[in-house]
């Protein structure tokens, strides 16, 4: 199975969980399966069995339809996603004092070597040209207001911002703030078919 798509399995059993108004507890007791299982399951520590699937989502009073139907492989499909930090989704992996989750973008991509970079954009700075790159890019702006053209069209994205797109669309960063901007970008680069 996927791992954006379990993610998204994941994320419905909480989202649906608390629309009921139910606690973890209660699900679990429903469901007959330990709190611990059902936190697991929601913060994408495990994957549940089948068994244990269909039994949560009956448990939850839902329908198999009803469950999976916005449920897709094929959600990735757009060719630019923006989360604003607004957007980051807060979970649990352990219970440790101190320590904050918050998951920005998961995806999967099949392909090659992933490369971390630290960008840094000077006041003003900015391409003449569009470029491409033979990979998926994902930028995290770290401070700085930076626009990004894509294929034609202008992302403002402000500290806290990011975004994720196939570098094979023509595009180019800008500095548009009034400070120097830092951004982390991570390139996953994809197998060249020989």
């Amino acid at each position: 199975m996927r791992e954006d798509i379990i993610i998204q399995i994941s994320n419905k059993i909480k989202e649906k969980r608390k629309a009921k108004g139910i606690t973890v507890q209660e699900l679990a007791d429903k469901a007959d399966v330990s709190k611990g299982l059902i936190s697991q399951i929601e913060n994408n520590r495990t994957v549940p069995s089948l068994l244990v699937l269909v039994n949560i989502i009956r448990a939850l009073d839902l329908g198999m339809n009803e469950f999976f139907i916005d449920i897709s492989e094929h959600q990735q499909a757009a060719k630019v996603i923006i989360k604003r930090k607004d957007e980051y989704q807060a979970f649990e992996k352990e219970s440790a004092r101190g320590f904050q989750y918050r998951r920005i973008l998961a995806r999967s991509i099949k392909g090659g070597p992933t490369d971390f970079v630290l960008l840094e954009l000077k006041q003003g700075a900015r391409r003449n040209q569009l470029v491409k790159t033979d990979a998926y890019e994902y930028k995290y702006v770290i401070s700085g207001t930076v626009e990004y053209l894509i294929n034609g069209e202008s992302h403002i994205l402000h500290t806290g911002d990011s975004i994720f797109f196939d570098g094979r669309l023509g595009h180019k960063p800008s500095n548009i703030g009034e400070n120097d901007a830092l951004l982390l970008a991570v390139y996953f680069f994809q197998e060249t078919e020989k």
